[in-house]
C-alpha cells in the first residue's frame, strides 16, 4: 500500500462513479446500510480537481511503500489518499473490508475516512491528512512524538490519555494491527487509529451479546488485539520500540519487561521522564500492562476492562496532580506571608528606632 497526500478543493460525495463488481461486493459486505452507495462514493472527477489530476510537481518525498505529494491549492482540507500498488485481490478485500468497518463509525479517536473512488484501476480511499505520529512509519511526512531525538517526549498525562483513547471506539471490532505506527496524532495530541483494513466486525445479537466471529478467523478475539495493546503500553512505558529492542540477555521488549517487573527492577526499563512525572500511576499502569501479553488469552482482560482501569488510574492522575499544584499554591501562599511578616517586623523595629532618636 501506498498514500498520496493531497490538500485541494472541497471533495463531494455523490452516487454514479463506475461501482461496478467493486461495488456490489461492499454493498454485501454492509448489508444494512443501503445508504453507503451515496455517502461514501466520490467521484474521480472531485479528486482530479483536488489534487491538480495527480499532479507530481508537488512530490516532497518517495517511501518504500507509501508515496506523499501536498499541494498549495485554495481550499479546505488536507487529504490523504490511500492506494493499492497492484489490484490484486487481496489489497482489493481489505480496501473494501476498511470502508466497510470505518462507515460504521464516527469517533473522535479513529482516523476519519472522507470516502472511496472505485472509478480507477486500483480502488482509492479518502482520508482526513494528520502529521503527528506516535512513531513514524519510514519516509513518511509529519512528526512523531514518542520516539525523539531530545531527551523529553510526550508527557506522561499524554501517554496515559493516548492509551485510554486507544480503548475507546464505537462499535465491536477486532483491529488485528494495535501498534504505535498505527495511531495519528492530531494538533492537540488527540489520539486517532488507523488502519482498518485487516479489521473485523464482532458480530452482535438483539441482546448485546458478543457473538462467534464465523469464518476464516474464527480462531480470532478480541484478546488478540489486547496482547497487541499491551505491547503499545509497554512502548509507551519504556520509550522502546518492540520491533528492534532486545536486551544484554538477549530478550525481547515485552519479555525483558515483564521480567523486570516481576522482579520489582521496573525503573531499568522506564523511560525516565514517566519515572519522574509519573508517581505511583505508573506502576498500576506496567501491571495492567503485563495482564494484557499474558500467553493464554483467556487471562486476558477485555479492552472495555481496560477502558475503565485506564479512566480510574487517569483520574487518580488528575487527583494527584490537584493535590500537587494546591501544595505548590500553599507553598507559595506561606511564603508570601512569612515575607510579610519579617517585611512588617523590621518596619516596625525602624519606626521604633526612629521615635527614640526623634522625640
Amino acid at each position: 500500500m501506498y498514500m498520496l497526500l493531497y490538500s485541494g478543493s472541497s471533495i463531494g460525495i455523490g452516487a454514479g462513479s463506475g461501482i461496478g463488481v467493486i461495488l456490489l461486493v461492499l454493498i454485501q459486505l454492509v448489508a444494512k446500510r443501503e445508504d453507503i452507495a451515496e455517502r461514501m462514493i466520490i467521484a474521480l472527477e472531485e479528486i482530479e480537481k483536488a489534487t491538480n489530476s495527480f499532479d507530481k510537481a508537488h512530490q516532497r518525498w518517495r517511501a518504500w511503500y507509501r508515496v506523499q505529494r501536498d499541494f498549495n491549492l485554495l481550499d479546505l482540507h488536507v487529504i490523504a489518499i490511500k492506494k493499492s500498488k497492484i489490484a490484486i485481490q487481496r489489497e482489493i478485500d481489505e480496501f473494501i473490508n476498511e470502508v466497510a468497518i470505518l462507515s460504521q463509525i464516527s469517533h473522535k479517536n479513529v482516523l476519519k475516512l472522507f470516502g472511496c473512488c472505485l472509478k480507477t484501476e486500483v480502488p482509492l480511499l479518502v482520508y482526513e491528512f494528520l502529521v503527528h505520529f506516535l512513531e513514524k512509519r519510514k519516509g513518511k511526512l509529519g512528526k512523531t512524538h514518542l520516539h525523539v531525538t531530545e531527551p523529553r517526549s510526550l508527557s506522561w498525562n499524554d501517554r496515559l490519555r493516548i492509551m485510554m483513547e486507544t480503548t475507546k471506539v464505537s462499535i465491536p471490532i477486532i483491529h488485528r494491527d494495535v501498534k504505535s505506527a498505527n495511531i495519528f496524532l492530531d494538533d492537540t495530541l488527540t489520539s486517532k487509529v488507523s488502519d482498518f483494513g485487516a479489521s473485523r466486525h464482532i458480530p452482535v445479537d438483539r441482546t448485546g451479546a458478543i457473538t462467534k466471529v464465523q469464518g476464516t478467523i474464527r480462531r480470532l478475539t478480541e484478546k488478540s488485539d489486547v496482547y497487541s495493546f499491551g505491547v503499545l503500553v509497554i512502548e509507551l512505558l519504556t520509550r522502546k520500540k518492540p520491533t528492534s529492542y532486545v536486551s544484554s540477555e538477549e530478550e525481547g521488549l515485552v519479555a525483558h519487561f515483564i521480567r523486570l517487573l516481576a522482579s520489582g527492577r521496573l525503573f531499568h526499563i522506564l523511560d525516565w521522564q514517566v519515572t519522574e512525572e509519573g508517581g505511583k500511576e505508573v506502576e498500576e499502569v506496567a501491571a495492567l500492562a503485563a495482564t494484557c501479553v499474558k500467553l493464554n488469552p483467556d487471562e486476558r482482560p477485555t479492552m472495555r476492562r481496560l477502558e475503565i482501569a485506564l479512566e480510574g488510574i487517569q483520574a487518580k492522575a488528575r487527583v494527584s496532580d490537584n493535590v500537587t499544584a494546591e501544595k505548590l499554591e500553599g507553598d507559595n501562599t506561606r511564603s508570601r506571608i512569612e515575607e510579610a511578616c519579617r517585611s512588617r517586623r523590621y518596619s516596625l523595629e525602624e519606626e521604633f528606632l526612629l521615635s527614640a532618636r526623634f522625640p
